[in-house]
């Protein structure tokens, strides 16, 4: 008898969640790559989407949370597009990706809840060009398959520096990339129409190849039973189809299996204990399952399912996350354009309810490694020990704390600020990590798998982490929509990278509008809401705005550089602008080419300092629109200008790659110079810790956004610290804020602002929360201490500039006593909105300081001063849980409980709940 007829799983049935069962709020985009658009593992969902130009990925949970809903997240990867993607067979945390940007990088996620690491664990740079496919190795921990445009790369991650292999190369690009399930063999498909079949171990070309598709679009493989194959691609009429191959003899193909005419290419699924292969068309609304055998028919479609929706991609759940006492035999998440839409796929049984059926369910490969890279490349063939799926048999988890991001958890470090873990160790699993010859990268502590016990008490956990910061959970979050500016049109979206792209103070806000004669809009921050949609009074500066910045000390006037060498002041009426304005009130002009950046002292009135392509920097007086001081030095682009806190000496990076620093009224010259960051695409800098440092955000050899960290009485001596942030094209831009040493990092262009703290003492770098806006703005500005709501903890309040509105974002220190004045986190602070003394005393030779003011309200009390309350007891002493009962008392207990259980009559009797059979259920 034909097997397929008595298939356990010919009655298979796909079921489509329902609308409240998707997860929402995803934008997937249509990215051209070979690889997938969409993994998951047991716990965690990752898809590409648009954002960033495909260089960031969404991120879900499998399961919803305790309230029915998914949370999605955005991680930024890499600054190309994310070209594939693969979750670790052994850790179902740990994401690798690969794109266009020549990188593969490591990354340990979170619950979509937490904040996701602003940095990978590792980067590997494989200098093979753009990379389209990752692969993780079904049995070795640590092992990856990498696919280059026209080779495959064979690498262990404890080895960082080459590839173990660099396979043969192809005759054209590589389409796909797929391990056997020993993890023995691999096998892979490319446009030049061949099929090749490596054992990376034993010779770098293939053991068995062969041109035999039969069309070069599209095409991909997949290991499916033993020594089978599966293909998808296209015919020779361009239909498209489904293969099986032996992959001992690819001259030919076992079966093939028409799927119908499309464009899109067709996506394959394979579960190993089933046999069941899916099959998802790009651009379609059809999902096929078939049953995959050894022998005749080999493909047996099991369904046939037509979605609401479009396929961008398609991504099977591992076998730990289905629920298998409702006959879940696989699960599809289909990506779409914007949702994720899970497909169960339930086999019918009678008594499937809370039944585990073990026929459906045989052993499935377990989350242990059988071996390490190392292992496996010195020929060793074990396979991942099985283990079963049935309730009964798993083992029962751990109690576990309660969740506290601050603590570490397994064999990594969790880092306090992003309530997840990082490792020394990128893949030490918490399985592996209890075998020491699973991993050859284990070493001693934490990347061997060390793991402080929740009894520890804080100081043990604070030696081990090293130093954190209070600020660490600091939180960023948009304010009411009540107090947006919104309906704002024809931004100038391509000021220089050496401006801000707009400026703000405490009244009111100045954004460039691509509108011929460098027209500036005035918004006034008292007055938020919808713009009219008629055209509203601006500045009418003439020529196109480069840069632009309003005087510290008065509200109304306004500093614009033009690209025609000049600087025009304006003065903008009380009230805000209720007409154009055209007559500027200073113009300052000396420059020969278009000018970089401008700067106003933060200590004199009056006092500006301006960067131009004729290489100097020129300081201006704004009382009598003179220049006062010519600067030079410079042998390049000068990409910023930056004045310490006491106003005596002026930094500027170059793109020649100097750090200068210049004493102004001493000398035109640098009083000293020191290497700058080796990138060339844009720096900025900020003096920090009272001035004694400066700090520099960068960009290193491999275009890697950095922060270097120079002692501002050394700088000829480089930078004395470093820290690595992310990979994007556009320069942070770094604000500085001196009551609680925090820097706020962000770019134009980004959905980030980074955030940490300054120390003057190793490790220098303190990581704090980010704050992540749903799209990339394009700009970011900060306000004054004042305009910050003590009451509710704020520590700064930015400006978020959109492409349609202005949105307050306030930074905020969770605290419990908000009753109280946190007077830890606010000192008293600088009245940096006045000035201390004028141009003319500061180039005298006079110096200032500003006065300081506590923000402290007057009804509040400082939280120092807050009486101490008694502790107390959450919990029973331990005697009353280990006291004796006598034996009466325990039979008093029992006698109680037994008359409280028979004098409620109500209760049914156990035979009112049976219900009735079927009557083919009954023995004749």
């Amino acid at each position: 008898m034909n097997r397929f007829k008595t298939s356990k799983f010919k009655n298979t049935t796909p079921k489509i969640a329902k609308k409240d069962g998707w997860i929402t709020n995803v934008r997937a985009g249509s990215f051209s790559c070979q690889g997938s658009r969409i993994k998951a593992s047991s716990k965690l969902v990752a898809f590409n989407t648009e954002q960033a130009g495909g260089g960031m990925l969404g991120l879900s949970s499998v399961k919803p949370g305790s309230d029915g809903q998914w949370t999605v997240t955005q991680i930024s990867c890499h600054s190309d597009l994310v070209s594939d993607m693969d979750f670790s067979p052994f850790d179902e945390s740990l994401l690798a990706t690969c794109s266009g940007d020549e990188t593969v990088k490591l990354w340990r996620l979170c619950d979509p809840e937490l904040q996701q690491p602003s940095s990978p664990e590792l980067t590997l740079r494989p200098g093979q060009g753009k990379l389209e496919l990752v692969l993780f190795h079904p049995t070795s921990s640590g092992l990856l398959a990498v696919g280059a445009t026209k080779s495959p790369l064979i690498w262990d991650t404890c080895r960082q520096d080459t590839p173990l292999a660099v396979l043969e190369q192809h005759g054209d690009q590589l389409q796909s990339l797929s391990w056997k399930r020993d993890g023995s063999l691999l096998a892979s498909s490319s446009k030049d129409k061949m099929l090749r079949v490596f054992d990376p171990r034993a010779q770098l070309t293939p053991v068995q190849s062969a041109k035999s598709l039969q069309n070069n679009k599209d095409s991909r493989i997949l290991w499916a039973k033993d020594d089978l194959l599966v293909t998808t691609g296209f015919d020779m009429m361009r239909s498209r189809e489904a293969r099986l191959w032996d992959s001992r003899k690819l001259s030919s193909s076992v079966s093939s299996t028409s799927l119908g005419i499309s464009s899109g290419m067709v996506i394959p699924l394979f579960d190993d204990d089933t046999g069941l292969l899916i099959l998802a068309g790009m651009g379609d609304s059809v999902v096929d399952c078939f049953e995959v055998s050894a022998s005749e028919p080999f493909f047996t479609q099991v369904s046939h399912c037509l979605t609401d929706t479009s396929t961008r991609g398609v991504a099977m759940v591992p076998k730990a996350a289905l629920d298998v006492l409702s006959c879940e035999v696989t699960r599809v998440l289909q990506l779409t354009d914007s949702c994720i839409v899970p497909i169960s796929y339930q086999v019918p049984r009678k008594h499937s309810s809370q039944e585990f059926h073990e026929d459906l369910y045989p052993d499935t490969a377990g989350t242990t490694p059988a071996m390490s890279a190392e292992e496996w490349w010195k020929g060793g063939n074990k396979r991942v020990e099985k283990v079963s799926l049935c309730p009964d048999k798993l083992p029962k988890p751990k109690a576990a704390p309660a969740k506290k991001k601050e603590l570490p958890s397994g064999g990594n470090q969790e880092d306090p600020a992003r309530g997840c873990s990082t490792s020394s160790s990128p893949l030490s699993t918490p399985s592996s990590s209890a075998a020491p010859s699973r991993s050859p990268s284990s070493t001693s502590g934490l990347s061997s798998g060390f793991l402080p016990s929740p009894s520890q008490n804080a100081k043990a956990i604070q030696s081990l982490l090293g130093p954190t910061s209070k600020f660490r959970h600091i939180q960023g979050a948009v304010t009411h929509r009540d107090t947006h500016i919104t309906n704002l049109r024809g931004l100038n979206l391509t000021t220089p990278g050496e401006s801000d792209g707009f400026c703000v103070n405490r009244q009111r806000v100045a954004v460039p509008l691509n509108i011929s004669g460098g027209q500036i809009a005035i918004c006034e921050r008292s007055q938020p809401g919808r713009l009219p949609d008629t055209a509203m009074p601006t500045i009418q500066n003439s020529v196109n705005v480069v840069d632009l910045a309003w005087d510290p000390f008065d509200v109304h006037q306004l500093a614009v550089a033009g690209d025609d060498a000049k600087i025009r002041v304006w003065q903008v009426p009380k009230g805000g602008l209720k007409e154009i304005l055209t007559e500027y009130e200073v113009l300052l002009q000396g420059h020969t080419e278009k000018i970089y950046s401008i700067e106003f002292h933060p200590l004199a009135s009056g006092l500006l300092a301006s960067s131009s392509y004729d290489l100097t920097v020129r300081l201006w007086n704004l009382e009598n629109g003179e220049q006062v001081k010519l600067l030079t030095g410079h042998e390049d682009q000068i990409f910023c200008l930056a004045w310490s806190p006491d106003g005596k000496l002026l930094a500027t990076l170059c793109k020649d790659g100097k750090v200068r620093i210049y004493d102004p009224r001493k000398s035109t010259a640098p009083v000293q110079e020191g290497p700058g960051p080796e990138g060339h695409r844009g720096a900025r800098a900020v003096w920090v810790c009272e001035g004694k440092y400066l700090l520099v955000s960068g960009f290193d050899s491999r275009s890697e956004r950095n922060l270097y960290l120079y002692s501002a009485d050394s700088v000829s001596s480089g930078a004395i610290a470093n820290a690595n942030i992310d990979t994007s094209p556009s320069t942070l831009i770094p604000f500085y804020d001196p009551d609680t040493s925090l820097v706020f990092l962000t770019a134009k262009g980004d959905t980030r602002v980074h955030i940490y703290e300054i120390v003057p003492e190793d490790p220098y770098f303190l990581d704090c929360s980010n704050f992540n806006s749903s799209e990339p703005h394009k700009g970011f500005a900060f306000l004054p201490k004042s305009e910050c709501n003590v009451r509710d903890v704020e520590i700064t309040v930015g400006l978020m500039l959109t492409k349609s509105t202005i949105e307050p974002v306030a930074f905020k220190v969770p605290r419990v006593k908000k009753e109280f004045f946190q007077d830890d986190v606010y000192p008293e602070t600088a009245v940096c909105w006045e000035p201390a003394l004028t141009a003319a005393a500061w180039l005298s030779g006079s110096n200032g300081q500003h006065k300081k003011i506590s923000l402290k309200p007057k009804d509040m009390t400082p939280v120092s001063e807050a009486p101490k309350e008694a502790p107390v007891r959450k919990y029973l002493p331990s005697s009353v849980y280990l006291e004796e009962k006598t034996d009466e008392q325990k039979k008093e207990e029992l006698l109680s409980a037994m008359v409280a259980k028979l004098g409620n009559r109500d209760d049914p009797l156990p035979q009112d709940s049976f219900e009735g059979v079927d009557e083919d259920e009954w023995d004749d």
